[in-house]
């Protein structure tokens, strides 16, 4: 009876233990990631920022801003690289002070989106209190479906600014969507040791989490292990004299450092790689940020650190490959 207990015990741990890049074929205890672009389609400086991460640097994958005026640049850079990973960065905020978007439905089918000036909202919060889980999901939508009449197919789907975190009913819709097109959400829905640091998360949350993961794994998806989501954040120390190049050597040791935090299973590393000209200021002040991770992506150094842990880069498109060889 002892030995029928250890052994239940024993494959349920097992189980547990087992990482999502376990389960796509990755070997055990493999640290695998994802170089995550977000804001591609934003502006013409952060398309070619994108694309010269992915091209000229480590970055493997991009997500698209659907509402915003420069997609039809970024989609043509699609066509000319068919295999390029890029996603959908669904964005239900338009947050600049001067630059602003519309929803791509349009106000008349989700008025819930829309503020005073015909643009998204630019918080979080006023979307959360306006919007309902209906226009949430016709706005996602539209925004799947301008991406297919462009000829644009999304290797995955994430949130812009974490709107789509930020109720349950929202999470829901976003799920619901995913798994009606077939397309991977980005989702931690494993051991998510990162993020929870980040967001203190509770076990009540990391257990829903991973309900969560479970229900996209049997959809026949790929989930994540964990996310990173810390680099917008990383200012230089002060007294640093605020270069582009000692932006950019910052905020290489930083991913250095954190990447040795990097439990093994798929880490999506989200960054906002811009190569800022002389309007991009009028956007936004975020351009030394932004393109300090550039900096980054090209950084010899960074290079030589990921080939000598022997970290995996991969892409979305490569998981849902994996994913679909296991049905």
């Amino acid at each position: 009876m002892f030995s029928l207990v250890f052994l239940v015990f024993s494959c349920a741990q097992a189980q547990q233990d087992t990482t999502y890049a376990e389960r796509l074929g990755f070997p055990r205890g493999a640290i695998v990631v994802i170089l995550h672009v977000d804001d591609a389609g934003m502006s013409f400086d952060s398309n070619k920022g994108a694309e010269e991460a992915m091209d000229q640097g480590i970055a493997s994958s991009a997500s698209v801003m659907m509402p915003c005026s420069w997609v039809p640049g970024f989609v043509h850079y699609l066509h000319d690289h068919p295999r390029t990973d890029a996603g959908l960065h669904l964005t239900l905020t338009s947050e600049w002070k001067d630059y602003r978007w519309p929803p791509v439905a349009g106000k008349s089918r989700v008025p819930g989106l829309t503020d005073p000036e015909g643009a998204m909202w630019r918080d979080v919060e006023d979307v959360v209190k306006h919007a309902t889980g209906d226009e949430v999901e016709t706005e996602i939508r539209a925004q799947v479906e301008k991406a297919l009449q462009m000829g644009f197919q999304p290797t995955h789907m994430d949130s812009h600014m974490g709107t789509l975190f930020a109720s349950p009913e929202f999470i829901q819709r976003y799920i619901k969507v995913g798994m009606a097109y077939k397309i991977p959400v980005m989702f931690p829905g494993g051991h998510n040791t990162l993020i929870r640091q980040q967001l203190g998360a509770t076990a009540v949350t990391l257990q829903m989490t991973k309900m969560i993961g479970q229900m996209l794994w049997k959809a026949g998806l790929p989930v994540l292990d964990d996310l990173h989501n810390e680099s917008y954040g990383w200012k230089p120390p002060a007294g640093m004299a605020p270069s582009t190049e000692n932006w950019g050597r910052f905020k290489t040791q930083q991913y250095i450092s954190s990447f040795k935090k990097l439990r093994p299973g798929i880490t999506m590393v989200i960054m906002h790689c811009t190569d800022p000209g002389d309007y991009f200021r009028y956007i936004t002040d975020s351009g030394p940020t932004r393109q300090a991770d550039l900096k980054a992506m090209l950084s010899p150094e960074l290079k030589e650190f990921i080939l000598k842990e022997g970290i995996i880069i991969t892409t979305w498109r490569e998981l849902k490959e994996r994913r679909d060889k296991l049905n």
